[in-house]
């Protein structure tokens, strides 16, 4: 017996014994393709994105607003949302830069639905190469509509499909310190966002943006499917997320203080960024408006770090248990957290936009 033989019987006792499928993807090219990107959308995002780096560093006074559904889970309801969005964004875009939260995948603490990629008929088939062009086709729709994008970027390979679609994205709290996370940060296009570990711990995130702001070589993959080993310059449009933790909210003026100061001793920029939902509401979508009501009210104190808020909004508010039968799900309302409606939404950005104009403009 050959030993390449034999060495192929041993491998085949020891590898992939609890795999029971793997379904090859179409590479990032041969999607990216099938789905191209117009010299307009290529515009939109290039010229979001230089937007937004100048946010970071504080050359534009206006807020950075990243709102939109928890997750995408219906193209027809985020497509009447993004509709609403659009025609609010160009009122509002002397004092406020509109990003929509266009989120496909969902980080879980132990299980659940992990978003449209993974799963993009609702079903557990997760028919991952469906999701991608869905995702990547959807995006499309979005930036047509002139509106910029966002997204939180969970697995490392999702990038190489979708990141030409975006103009700013997260490292989600469960990743913030996770150097696979670090990493891929640094190669991004996009502005990024890290926030706050899930305990509330700042540091994490703040070492996170030290790290994606320098060059790193780690494991990825070609435009083409393969291996390889990718090495990056770093990403200098980095900002911290503060979504609150465990010991309860942390947008408050005293939190921001030390969070600048996090920031200034490490060298890093001090841009924040507050998430008005998750532990900052302590996971009541109504009390949003409350948080938002007091970050503005800082910015009016003369608080320069925050370039940025965060808000979960859907068309209609609150949210829905899942799964059930799909023709039993609400139009309009989240899979996954809560959100406030569109009217209160509407109301929130406005008011931002007041505040903004007087502590910013005047």
């Amino acid at each position: 017996m050959q030993a390449s033989h034999l060495w192929c019987l041993i491998v085949d006792k020891v590898t992939n014994l609890r795999i029971s499928n793997s379904e090859a993807l179409p590479s990032p090219v041969e999607l990216c393709e099938e789905i191209p990107r117009s010299p307009e959308q290529n515009a939109m995002v290039r010229q979001s994105r230089e937007i937004i780096h100048s946010l970071i560093k504080g050359e534009d006074r206006r807020l950075l607003a990243v709102v939109g559904p928890c997750s995408i889970h219906d193209l027809e309801s985020c497509r009447e949302y993004a509709s609403r969005f659009a025609k609010l964004s160009d009122e509002l875009e002397d004092r406020l830069v509109l990003v929509m939260r266009v989120y496909f995948e969902k980080p879980r603490t132990t299980v659940g639905w992990k978003g449209l990629i993974m799963d993009p008929k609702l079903n557990g088939t997760c028919d991952i190469p469906e999701g991608l062009r869905i995702a990547r086709q959807f995006l499309g729709e979005v930036l047509d509509m002139g509106i910029p994008t966002a997204t939180e970027l969970l697995d490392p390979i999702t990038p190489q499909y979708i990141a030409d679609s975006l103009c700013w994205s997260a490292i989600g709290a469960r990743t913030s310190e996770s150097q696979t996370h670090r990493q891929m940060a640094s190669g991004l296009s996009m502005p990024i966002g890290f926030k706050n570990a899930t305990a509330g711990d700042v540091k994490a995130a703040v070492n996170g943006i030290i790290a994606a702001s320098m060059s790193q070589t780690f494991l990825g993959i070609t435009e083409d499917g393969r291996a390889s080993a990718v090495t990056t310059e770093g990403n200098p449009d980095c900002q911290l997320i503060l979504r609150g933790g465990t010991h309860g909210p942390n947008y408050q003026a005293e939190h921001v203080t030390k969070a600048e100061d996090e920031l200034r001793n490490a060298n890093a920029p001090a841009s924040i960024m507050i998430d008005c939902s998750h532990a900052n509401s302590e996971k009541d979508p109504a009390r949003q408006p409350d948080v938002l009501e007091d970050v503005l009210g800082q910015i009016q104190n003369g608080t320069d770090s925050i370039h940025a808020v965060m808000i979960e909004s859907h068309l209609n508010a609150g949210s829905q248990s899942f799964p059930r039968a799909l023709e039993d799900l609400e139009y309009g309302v989240s899979i996954t957290d809560g959100c406030i409606d569109w009217a209160t939404t509407e109301a929130c950005l406005r008011r931002s936009a007041e505040v903004i104009d007087k502590a910013r403009f005047s």
